[in-house]
């Protein structure tokens, strides 16, 4: 479904500047893959998030989504971010239903089936017509899935998400998050810096390396769905943890970037 060919990545308007963010990055999802991505701080895991998304361009190689070359955003793809960027002056609703009025692929009469479906979805019912300000952060990071779903996307690409929600909040999206996958075919591919949220969701796990960012090693995860919370208290699940955190641990943090460099 989606293949990543030696994707090369620099930031930085010349080569005695430029700071190499990714170096021959190859890689391969299948059709309704969950697969989730572990790495140190600026390794470049939100920087082929957003390569995969068409929001930049690599330097060279090439990304394809079920043969066709990414060129720039597209409909297929969709992207939730760790913080839920809601436009305040929009309702839950108005919120979800914006990515479809910009695709502009269904009629005025049938979005809103789709927004409700989606917010139904996403368990936010009753808080139609609530602004951002009147409900929580984790409310509004699920408004912020809601409003990716509702364009029933091919790909779903996650960048930390519940990163800044509290612990109980986190669980609970997760759970609702596995119970989403569990009924669409939707391939995802999820950033994290959670070592069990990582082996908790997905069905592979990608760990990189320090920046310049490579793929160091791939984690097949033998666990079966559907999952509950009682997965994580399993000697396999423990035990692959540690081996992740203890490769982890030995990846350096990427350090070093030139000011004025965004290094992601």
């Amino acid at each position: 479904m989606l293949n990543i060919d030696n994707i090369v990545k620099s930031f930085g308007n010349n080569h005695d500047t430029s700071t190499r963010v990714l170096d021959g990055v190859n890689l391969t999802v299948g059709t309704g893959e969950f697969l989730t991505i572990l790495g140190p701080s600026g390794c470049g895991k939100s920087t082929l998030l957003s390569l995969i998304a068409g929001f930049l361009g690599p330097e060279s190689g090439e990304i394809t989504v079920d043969g066709t070359r990414v060129n720039g955003p597209a409909e297929g793809r969709a992207v939730v971010f760790q913080q839920a960027s809601l436009m305040p002056w929009r309702t839950v609703e108005k919120n979800v239903a914006y990515g479809l009025t910009l695709q502009r692929v269904l009629g005025r009469n049938d979005i809103p089936a789709r927004v409700k479906a989606a917010i139904a979805t996403v368990g936010l019912q009753g808080y139609e017509h609530h602004y951002p300000h009147q409900i929580s952060g984790g409310m509004q990071q699920r408004v912020n899935l809601a409003r990716a779903l509702a364009t029933q996307p091919d790909l779903l690409l996650m960048d930390e998400p519940f990163g800044a929600l509290d612990a109980l909040t986190k669980e609970v999206l997760q759970d609702e998050l596995l119970e989403i996958v569990q009924k669409r075919t939707s391939t995802t591919i999820f950033i994290t810096h959670d070592i069990e949220e990582a082996v908790f969701l997905g069905d592979r796990v990608v760990v990189m390396s320090a920046r310049p960012g490579r793929i160091a090693h791939i984690q097949e995860l033998p666990f079966e769905r559907p999952r509950d919370r009682t997965l994580m208290k399993s000697a396999e699940f423990t035990s692959i943890v540690s081996e992740l955190r203890e490769m982890l641990r030995h990846e350096p943090t990427s350090a070093g970037s030139r000011e004025g460099v965004d290094v992601l």
